[in-house]
């Protein structure tokens, strides 16, 4: 007779969470582990919102734009360029310096977008 599968123990939303950031957090002491997540928080707000404006620049017959800073800036959204977008993050999640690449892309937002 087939033994039963053991139910999987149904966990919170909140211990999901917690196991999640530990296993993201690693070897980083935990107060460093905010700058770790803001960052990465920023860096996926600020994707979202300049994805949304690319399409609007798209929809709006502006396709010529969609890689001119000021096409974003003028409405608050800042520019992202290509190697600090948030699918160039992901896609590079696995890479062994992907703190580097989080670091740069961090940094090209901040020299791409002056004064904003």
């Amino acid at each position: 007779m087939a033994k039963a599968a053991k139910p999987k123990k149904e966990i919170t939303m909140e211990e999901a969470l917690w196991k999640s950031a530990d296993k993201l957090r690693g070897s980083v002491e935990p107060a460093e582990y905010k700058h770790v997540v803001l960052s990465l928080f920023f860096l996926k707000f600020a994707s979202d919102k300049f994805e949304k404006q690319r399409q609007k620049l798209i929809d709006m017959g502006y396709e010529s734009q969609i890689e001119k800073t000021f096409a974003y800036t003028k409405d608050n959204v800042f520019f992202i360029p290509p190697e600090s977008r948030w699918s160039y993050i992901i896609e590079n999640a696995k890479q062994d310096d992907i703190a580097l690449k989080i670091d740069t892309a961090l940094y090209t937002i901040e020299k791409t977008n002056p004064g904003t």
